[in-house]
């Protein structure tokens, strides 16, 4: 069975004043709610179960996929109405919910892309990432496997290569996506985490003694759909 998370629990503060009435989910692109996009590219590739992390409005999704029969799945709620647990947190209290022997894909709510998710390896935790400009990069050796993180402008590096800052020169800098894939052989290691607590800090640690890989995708097509004058750009986007 394929399965897979949305994270939609985020408040959504870039893209007020939409997200002061409803949860970024719930903004609406091409006529469709973020979610439904999600979903939708989620059901067309054979996923199955799907967990939804939910908080800020919590119930207006709730409701949403009610009214629509969960559009045909086994849709789960993942309820962090109490605490926003941030996205590592997410998926330590979302495990039961998923059947523990298999991989899940993990796609933000607000990320449009064209990504083929069937091309994905599921074997092994994988990164989804490509050559974009941006701030900060995930960096991999000539393996594909994650050796660090690095934000450019400051400087500043994270994970194993921390330590190996002369070793920068020689590792691929590639943007993250915004979809992975969270693999079983993982679980174990979240018990020694928080409650709450950021997934790319936990792949950062994990990545020293654990292979997790990167998917550099060719001509991906990617839209973060994460504040207000990006809208326009999505409605083109969907329309494609």
């Amino acid at each position: 069975m394929k399965q897979a998370m949305i994270f939609a629990a985020g408040l959504g503060t870039r893209l007020k004043p939409l997200t002061d009435t409803m949860p970024k989910a719930m903004v609406r692109v091409g006529g469709q709610p973020l979610i439904w996009h999600v979903i939708q590219k989620l059901k067309q590739a054979g996923y199955e179960r799907i967990v939804v992390n939910v908080h800020h409005f919590a119930s207006q999704i709730v409701d949403y996929l009610k009214a629509n029969d969960n559009f045909g799945l086994d849709i789960r709620i993942s309820d962090e109405t109490s605490q926003l647990l941030e996205t590592g947190g997410g998926i330590k209290k979302a495990l039961p919910l998923f059947d523990p022997s298999e991989p899940i894909l993990i796609h933000n709510v607000d990320i449009l892309s064209n990504l083929d998710l069937n091309a994905l390896p599921m074997d092994t935790p994988l990164l989804v990432v490509s050559e974009r400009k941006t701030k900060r990069y995930l960096m991999f050796d000539n393996d594909m496997r994650l050796q660090g993180w690095t934000n450019i402008e400051t400087g500043e590096f994270k994970g194993p290569i921390s330590q190996f800052s002369n070793l920068n020169s020689q590792l691929r800098k590639l943007a993250f996506s915004g979809i992975h894939v969270f693999h079983p052989s993982l679980a174990p290691l979240l018990d020694e985490w928080p409650e709450r607590f950021p997934i790319m800090d936990f792949y950062l640690k994990a990545c020293g003694d654990h292979l997790i890989r990167g998917y550099d995708a060719k001509d991906l097509r990617l839209l973060d759909v994460g504040k207000l004058d990006t809208l326009d750009k999505a409605e083109e986007f969907v329309s494609l």
